[in-house]
C-alpha cells in the first residue's frame, strides 16, 4: 500500500521554478495528501484522486511516446489511476505505459518525477466531473517497439517539431524539457 508521507516527500523535493502551473498543482496535490483519507483511491471524487502519467523517451530521447486518448480523443502521455498493489508511485506509471503501450522500458532506470498537473476530467454515466491530480514521471525506451492495447485508439512516437500537431499541453511539453535536463 502506497504511503501519502512517502508520496508527500517525493513531491517536496520536485522543483517547479519558473512553472507556475505545476507550483500550483504541486500545493493541490500536497494538500489532497495531508487532508485525505484516501488520495489514491479512483472512487474519490471530491477533491479528486492522484493518478499517474509516463513521460517515455526514445532510444534517443529526441521524442516521447503518446497515445490517443480512447474517451477524451486527445493525444496526450500514457497513464492511470494508482492500484492498491502499486508498491511504489512512480511503479503505478510504469505499469500504465506498459499496458497501454506495451513499451519496454529500461528496467534499471528510476522513475523521475518531471512534472504535476490537476486537471479536470469530464463526468460520464458513473463519474461525476472530477480533479485527477497528476503525477508525470520520466522514463527511457529501451526500443522503439510497442503496440496498441484495448485502452487507447493509437500509439505513437513523437518529436518536438510535433508537439504543435499533436497539440500537446503545456505540462507535457515542460515536463520534456525536464526529462532532458535529467538525461
Amino acid at each position: 500500500m502506497l504511503a501519502p508521507a512517502a508520496v508527500a516527500a517525493l513531491l517536496r523535493q520536485f522543483d517547479p521554478t519558473g512553472d507556475g502551473e505545476a507550483a500550483k498543482s504541486k500545493e493541490l496535490v500536497l494538500a489532497l495528501l495531508s487532508s485525505s483519507p484516501e488520495p489514491f483511491s479512483r472512487r474519490q471524487f471530491n477533491p479528486g484522486h492522484i493518478t499517474c502519467t509516463g513521460l517515455v523517451l526514445s532510444p534517443g530521447c529526441d521524442r516521447i511516446l503518446l497515445v490517443l486518448h480512447r474517451r477524451l480523443q486527445r493525444w496526450l502521455l500514457p497513464g492511470g489511476h494508482v492500484e492498491s498493489d502499486d508498491p511504489l508511485i512512480g511503479d503505478a506509471g510504469r505499469r500504465e505505459v506498459v499496458e497501454e503501450t506495451g513499451a519496454i522500458l529500461h528496467a534499471d532506470s528510476s522513475p523521475l518525477l518531471v512534472g504535476v498537473d490537476v486537471h479536470g476530467i469530464p463526468p460520464r454515466r458513473d463519474e461525476p466531473f472530477h480533479l485527477h491530480h497528476d503525477l508525470i514521471f520520466r522514463f527511457q525506451a529501451a526500443s522503439e517497439a510497442f503496440q496498441v492495447s484495448e485502452e487507447v485508439r493509437e500509439v505513437a512516437w513523437c518529436s518536438v517539431a510535433e508537439f504543435d500537431r499533436h497539440q500537446l499541453p503545456g505540462s507535457i511539453r515542460r515536463g520534456y524539457a525536464r526529462a532532458l535536463g535529467s538525461v
